[in-house]
């Protein structure tokens, strides 16, 4: 506002005063402005500057010709866009699109759609007729929408989840090269409640009577689990299902090129990789079942898992500190890799 004032001062200023003194000082304002324009090539200018040009252009008719630090074809591209924004904000409807429906309705929406995560549109318009409110279903739908349906989904599946997943168990291989440059192949089968290993094996030739072998020696007895999850491995094939079907389990095999669908055999092979194999090298299939057994011991008894509320798959208890003399110590576990820690009173 400061500079709006000089600047009218300045105008008014100019009637009483020479043409000969206007005329030096415009030269050495030019002459000023030239070297600002060699200093800075693209000077910023601000929306009140941008008005002042464009209304000096329409009461002045030799405006152009004091033009240094913007362009003619620049004023009047200003001039026409003021103009769409004037007639746009001119134009502009009081209220857009449909009215809104009622807070309270759009309340008791979401409430149900909460509550209830399996309603569908035409339940929850059903109730809200019931209650007295005068809404159409098309708009509850559009509205229960937009009430953060991959969270919903997301809430779904991990209530699906944590209510099968006692009866869930999962197997898958994965290969280990040896010293020799061998191919061994380790079997397992993990359940998904406690992420516990029920059985694991090594093998140079995975068959299909060998895997059939290794599921009789982890299910001997009646099987308490109901679902089996696996991939579309060839190695799984008709032999196996069989015996799963025969033992009361119903296989699930992943969809093609999705390991993500098995994930807890999928997490449960990368930690076995970065917290052991890819520290040691496997001399041969003896030396791969030794260091894979120490590592399922440890990994039932000590590992903490984030998935089991910072807890093992044996419920590792918990282990106060007994007095205050007592001090830190800790266990090597596979070969020093982790460690172990608890309390040791003093002596």
């Amino acid at each position: 506002m400061i500079p709006f004032f000089i600047g009218a001062l300045t105008f008014l200023n100019a009637f009483f005063r020479s043409r000969y003194s206007l005329g030096l000082e415009i030269v050495a304002l030019r002459q000023q402005l030239g070297v600002l324009k060699r200093k800075h090539t693209r000077p910023r200018l601000r929306i009140r500057d941008r008005i002042f040009w464009i209304l000096l252009r329409r009461y002045w008719p030799a405006w152009s010709s004091a033009l240094i630090i913007v362009k003619p074809e620049t004023v009047v591209a200003w001039h026409r866009a003021g103009f769409r924004l004037f007639w746009r904000l001119k134009s502009r409807p009081k209220e857009f699109g449909r009215p809104k429906i009622d807070a309270e309705i759009r309340a008791l929406i979401r409430r149900m759609v909460e509550e209830n995560a399996g309603w569908g549109s035409p339940r929850v318009h059903g109730e809200l007729l019931k209650l007295g409110f005068d809404v159409s279903e098309r708009t509850v739908s559009r509205y229960r929408r937009r009430l953060y349906p991959r969270e919903q989904a997301r809430k779904l599946w991990a209530a699906s989840l944590r209510n099968q997943r006692d009866v869930i168990v999962a197997m898958d291989f994965f290969t280990v090269p040896t010293l020799t440059f061998r191919v061994l192949y380790c079997f397992f089968v993990i359940e998904h409640g406690r992420r516990r290993i029920v059985h694991f094996n090594v093998t140079e030739h995975p068959t299909g009577p060998w895997i059939v072998q290794q599921l009789r020696e982890a299910f001997p007895d009646s099987c308490a689990y109901r679902y089996m999850i696996l991939d579309r491995d060839g190695k799984f094939g008709e032999e196996v299902t069989e015996l799963l079907t025969a033992s009361g389990m119903k296989p699930r095999r992943i969809s093609p090129a999705c390991p993500w669908h098995n994930g807890v055999s999928e997490r449960w092979i990368g930690s076995c990789r970065r917290e052991l194999l890819d520290h040691l090298i496997v001399l041969d299939d003896t030396h791969l079942r030794r260091v894979i057994r120490d590592y399922v011991s440890y990994y039932h008894a000590d590992r903490i898992h984030g998935s089991l509320e910072k807890d093992t798959p044996a419920n590792r208890p918990v282990s106060s500190k007994p007095d205050q003399s007592a001090h830190l110590i800790s266990f090597p576990r596979l070969g020093g890799l982790p460690h172990l820690y608890d309390w040791r009173q003093a002596a």
